[in-house]
């Protein structure tokens, strides 16, 4: 960017910021906006719309007395969880489904993330998704860390997963670490060996240190499939074995059954996501679904106790409660 680039950028900024004071807190009406800053409505209009994109303006919605609200509550009081219910139409597609509770989420994640903290993100599909709405908010010494390695026999993972995580440092002005190993070694003594390793193990205290964990479900019945079942990182032997061992999804790759559980599922053995008990001792395990087919995943990492707070659209919200 040039200096001409620069100006013009900083002045649009400035421009951004006065509007957007001028409607959300003095009341003004975009005429109004309009006459005292010598420029048409729809010029006004446009510098609100670069207000919330940049992130000049954080919109938060509390209405305790809608259906969502209520919702939210029951979730609390049955699973023990903070729901973020997002209003979908319930004749969306999945794809749909997913993009919007992907943008609401970039929007709540601000709250969750500040300087001197680190977050934890699990790549996939709904990560992918998200990273693309983020808000941005400039935070200070603070970090960015992949929760689990990316690379299969197709392809070292590095280029589809750092795009995600290059992302959200770029939104909230944050170090990156990546984790570079694969998904899953072929052996789970090569894993162990790894494990040893000074490099890999200061990424594992990283991980032990986190303040916000990020993820989404893996699940083998979604219609948007998720990365880890649709991008080559699973053999036809893996899923028979998956199926003998009862897994109905994953968190970061490491796989669990519908009352939560992990012991005896062998794919474990070789995954490179961090252990669930790792995950527990989070303080903040933020969860985002989006469609009724993750039901049955959802439900599991309840069960294990994974999360503290869901971003979820309202349909499959409705059904946890059935």
């Amino acid at each position: 960017m040039n200096e001409l680039d620069e100006t013009s950028e900083s002045g649009k900024t400035g421009d951004a910021l006065r509007a957007a004071h001028l409607y959300y807190m003095q009341d003004l009406t975009m005429d109004a906006i309009a006459h005292e800053l010598h420029t048409s409505r729809s010029s006004v209009s446009r510098l609100l719309s670069h207000a919330r994109a940049s992130g000049l303006v954080d919109i938060q919605i509390r209405s305790p007395r809608d259906m969502p609200g209520r919702i939210e509550e029951a979730v609390l009081e049955r699973h023990g969880v903070r729901a973020h219910i997002v209003p979908v139409p319930e004749n969306a597609s999945d794809v749909d489904r997913l993009e919007r509770v992907a943008l609401s989420a970039a929007r709540i994640l601000g709250q969750f993330f500040d300087s001197n903290m680190s977050l934890g993100i699990a790549w996939g599909s709904t990560m992918g998704a998200l990273s693309r709405h983020l808000i941005p908010k400039q935070t200070h010494n603070s970090q960015i860390v992949q929760l689990n390695g990316a690379g299969n026999m197709r392809t070292t993972g590095i280029l589809y997963a750092s795009e995600i995580l290059r992302r959200f440092g770029d939104a909230y002005g944050a170090h990156v670490q990546q984790f570079p190993v694969p998904a899953f070694f072929d052996d789970p003594a090569t894993k162990q060996a790894m494990w040893r390793e000074r490099s890999t193990e200061r990424v594992l205290q990283m991980q032990e240190n986190m303040d916000v964990a990020l993820f989404g479900i893996g699940s083998p019945f979604a219609e948007v499939p998720s990365h880890v079942y649709a991008g080559g990182y699973l053999e036809p032997e893996d899923f028979q074995s998956l199926s003998r061992d009862g897994a109905v999804g994953d968190v970061a790759t490491v796989f669990y059954r519908a009352d939560g559980s992990t012991d005896g599922i062998a794919l474990n053995e070789r995954g490179t996501g961090p252990s669930f008990d790792l995950l527990r001792a989070t303080p903040r395990r933020v969860c985002v679904v989006a469609g009724l087919s993750k039901l049955p995943s959802l439900r599991g990492a309840i069960r294990a106790e994974l999360i503290t707070d869901l971003i979820i659209d309202e349909s499959t919200a409705r059904a946890l409660l059935e």
